[in-house]
């Protein structure tokens, strides 16, 4: 299983990007996919996850800001991040994992997925 994430880069404050993630050799329909991200010293915390019935959520201190899409014809999963603050400064990771254990992860605040990609970085400053 592959998992390829790009678009990150160096961006304003109040700037976008839109990170794509390309994934192969599991049909893809069939699972839910996240965006995670990692400060340096920090642990990963989930952002955004869309599901397999396309239902979406993102954590708080995005919402409003950063969105997630789906496209499963081409296998492939997108963060539209607008609105960019420095704090939202990491390396940004996409993963894939069934519904079920998603939502039990997510709820319970552990960051664990069968499925991972190498990861994009994000720096926002000015």
């Amino acid at each position: 299983v592959q998992l390829v994430e790009s678009g990150g880069g160096l961006v304003q404050p109040g700037g976008s990007l839109r990170l794509s993630c390309a994934v192969s050799e599991i049909t893809f329909s069939d699972y839910a996919m996240a965006w995670a991200r990692q400060v340096p010293g920090k642990g990963l915390e989930w952002v955004c996850q869309a599901y397999s019935d396309d239902s979406t959520l993102c954590r708080d201190s995005v919402k409003g800001r950063f969105s997630i899409s789906r496209d499963n014809a081409r296998s492939m999963v997108f963060l539209q991040m607008n609105s960019l603050e420095p704090e939202d400064t990491a390396s940004y990771h996409c993963a894939a994992d069934t519904d079920t254990n998603l939502i039990l992860n997510v709820a319970t605040g552990s960051v664990e997925a069968p499925y991972w990609g190498q990861g994009t970085q994000v720096t926002v400053s000015s």
